[in-house]
């Protein structure tokens, strides 16, 4: 269906969610829920962690996109691997967040066609760069240090994709690319997520090309 529409006319994406999360000038207490009251590490700024402590506010961000005409909508995952998530101490919830968020848009979704049933809407399943490289050296001392394998950069995909595909996404969304291996790494664990659980997505991936000076998207 979406290569068909695709053929048919320009489909729309939604906007930044993290720039309407920020909006709402959320707190510390917000981020953290009931759920994580008495977590260790701060979690302010961490947009993936209210897919668990208040999805009640990424639900009515999606439906505002919805509402504004959006025929795509990324799900709230863009961090929600368990590489970045170690930050925040948060690793062992990636498969949850990931769930979570694809739920929570699927209802959006589903909330919107009732009210509106002749449109047809997508949800995308949004993956992040993670926070570390593949391809650079994070220590100036030594080009061949890495932070992290490709083979870890691989299964934390991989475990956040198969909470996309388990959730309910229609399309996985590689995207904001810096790194070509870590493109690599998702494009791989997608594919093998798709085998592992016998079930195949169109894969869309949004990559930044500089060239004489210029970025290219």
């Amino acid at each position: 269906m979406l290569d068909n529409l695709l053929q048919e006319r320009i489909l729309v994406m939604d906007g930044a969610m993290g720039t309407m999360i920020q909006a709402l000038g959320l707190s510390e207490n917000d981020f953290r829920g009931e759920r994580f009251k008495e977590h260790l590490f701060d979690l302010k700024g961490n947009n993936e962690a209210l897919n668990l402590t208040k999805n009640e506010i990424i639900y009515d961000i999606h439906r505002q996109y919805l509402y504004a005409g959006s025929d795509i909508i990324g799900t709230n995952t863009f961090g929600a691997n368990s590489i970045s998530q170690r930050e925040y101490g948060l690793g062992d919830f990636c498969m949850e967040m990931n769930v979570m968020a694809a739920e929570v848009a699927r209802k959006a979704v589903r909330d919107v066609l009732i009210e509106d049933p002749d449109r047809t809407i997508f949800v995308a399943g949004s993956i992040g760069p993670t926070n570390k490289t593949l391809s650079s050296s994070e220590d100036v001392d030594d080009p061949s240090f890495r932070g992290v394998s490709f083979d870890e950069i691989r299964d934390s995909y991989f475990e956040q994709i198969e909470g996309l595909i388990e959730g309910g996404v229609d399309i996985i969304l590689i995207e904001t690319i810096f790194d070509v291996l870590n493109a690599k790494a998702a494009i791989l664990a997608t594919l093998d997520a798709f085998e592992s659980m016998g079930k195949t997505l169109p894969i869309m991936v949004s990559v930044t090309f500089i060239q004489e000076g210029n970025d290219r998207t």
